[in-house]
């Protein structure tokens, strides 16, 4: 990327380190490189480990094959360039604050040589968006015999074990087991649901591709567990109770005040002994953050390694860092407990601090952050999508359905895309897919 800071020296810019490339810092990147970085008022850095960036609510959609990661991940190096920060590889390991200082890891290709070194970055204002990862309760064989839809890698590893066991299946001369393409899904959350939706479209759009020896309606079983009352428990009952009637309907087996004792090869076994068998297990069952957020230079965390903020975003013990995002225990100002840890959230902690960081460098007051609830909505594919809009969108509490909801709940990611790539870019890219789509299989075959 050229230095268009280059008439001054670095050390002499305000230096802006954002440590995680997800929706809320990948946004914030964008934002501060097109209004600081570009205009050499600020020197701005993202540090990620990842080569490049997907928008963490779709990996469902990877992992059931219905929409290709190339096509709409993106690239961070690219990205800096277009847009006036720095790009560095690696994973963050430690944090000095009394001499300001990020320490991240070596990075290492697949066959374990180096591609960075060791190195610390240097910062004036620090914001911590790492995100979150799967929670695992500390349930037995989960690392062995379960995927996690974390990262893109995870999700097309499930994609391509999806893919291998009907192939499989319909090429061995024995009858198919009662268990070989079962899937079990472990957390009814939004993930659990939307991904029991897609894999019940995607496994017939497969089948369909000439691998007539599988009778989808026979064979192939999604099995969907809960260990509380009901699927979707952080959405009203209205939501999850349609999403329970058309899930069943579509033959997914939802199993609720079911827990999940221990992951086998076989299968799952459930809290009173009964096994679930399955071919293939996804755990999607809670999240907390990163581990070494426990311990960060002394910073003030909660039992979900989340970093404390208060209501400017800054932690608790140094106002020259901030968190935002699932990483991050926010308040929710006006009620009680923390803002919850969804991608609306994180879209507009971005955008506010985006502002606020602005105010910092001109030596003025920070402004708190308000959660604004819009609602919630939920996809089930090609079936329905289902929600609720809420608050000054619709002066209300909105109960929605059918293609307006798909619509609203499209528009999500749409909102994730202009902020990365501007308005007009966005619309040709969509219109790019749209055409291309229509050439291609309906799902992806390998």
């Amino acid at each position: 990327m050229p230095d268009n800071a280059a008439t001054r020296p670095e050390t002499d810019l305000h230096r802006i380190v954002i440590v995680g490339g997800g929706a809320g810092g990948l946004e914030l990147a964008t934002r501060l490189g097109n209004t600081l970085g570009k205009k050499g008022l600020a020197h701005v850095t993202l540090i990620e480990k990842a080569r490049s960036h997907f928008w963490k609510p779709h990996l469902h959609e990877i992992a059931a094959g219905s929409i290709d990661l190339h096509v709409h991940a993106t690239d961070y190096l690219a990205q800096s360039h277009w847009h006036g920060f720095r790009y560095r590889l690696g994973e963050m390991v430690g944090l000095d604050r009394d001499k300001r200082l990020v320490h991240v890891a070596p990075v290492l290709d697949d066959e374990g040589e180096p591609v960075t070194p060791p190195y610390t970055r240097a910062y004036d204002t620090l914001v911590m968006a790492v995100g979150s990862h799967t929670n695992d309760f500390g349930t037995p064989g989960v690392a062995e015999h379960a995927i996690a839809l974390e990262t893109p890698e995870h999700a097309q590893r499930f994609h391509r074990r999806l893919v291998n066991a009907c192939l499989r299946a319909h090429m061995q001369d024995a009858p198919l087991s009662p268990r070989q393409l079962d899937v079990a899904i472990i957390g009814a959350g939004a993930t659990g649901v939307e991904l029991a939706a897609e894999l019940h479209k995607a496994t017939r759009t497969l089948v369909s591709y000439s691998l007539d020896r599988i009778d989808p309606d026979k064979d192939i079983r999604i099995h969907l567990i809960e260990s509380g009352p009901r699927i979707l428990p952080a959405l009203p009952d209205r939501i999850a109770a349609s999403a329970t009637a058309l899930l069943r309907g579509l033959g997914v087996r939802v199993r609720t005040d079911s827990r999940v004792t221990t992951v086998r090869q076989e299968g799952v076994e459930l809290a009173g002994g009964e096994l679930v068998e399955a071919e293939l297990v996804v755990w999607a069952a809670g999240i907390k953050a990163p581990e070494f957020l426990q311990d960060l230079g002394g910073l003030e965390s909660n039992r979900l390694n989340q970093l404390v903020v208060r209501a400017t975003l800054q932690c608790t013990r140094d106002d020259d860092v901030f968190a935002l995002g699932d990483c991050s225990a926010a308040p929710w100002l006006g009620r009680e407990g923390d803002a919850p840890p969804r991608a609306q959230a994180a879209h507009q902690q971005a955008s506010h601090l985006a502002t606020q960081l602005r105010r910092r460098l001109r030596g003025q007051p920070l402004e708190p952050w308000k959660y604004r609830d819009f609602g919630s909505l939920v996809s089930l594919g090609d079936y329905s999508t289902v929600g609720n809009l809420m608050g000054s969108l619709v002066g209300g509490n909105l109960w929605v359905e059918g293609l307006f909801a798909r619509a609203m709940y499209l528009s999500l990611y749409k909102m994730h895309e202009v902020a990365l790539h501007g308005w007009w870019k966005t619309v040709l890219g969509s219109a790019s897919r749209l055409l291309t789509r229509r050439t291609e299989p309906r799902v992806k075959l390998h």
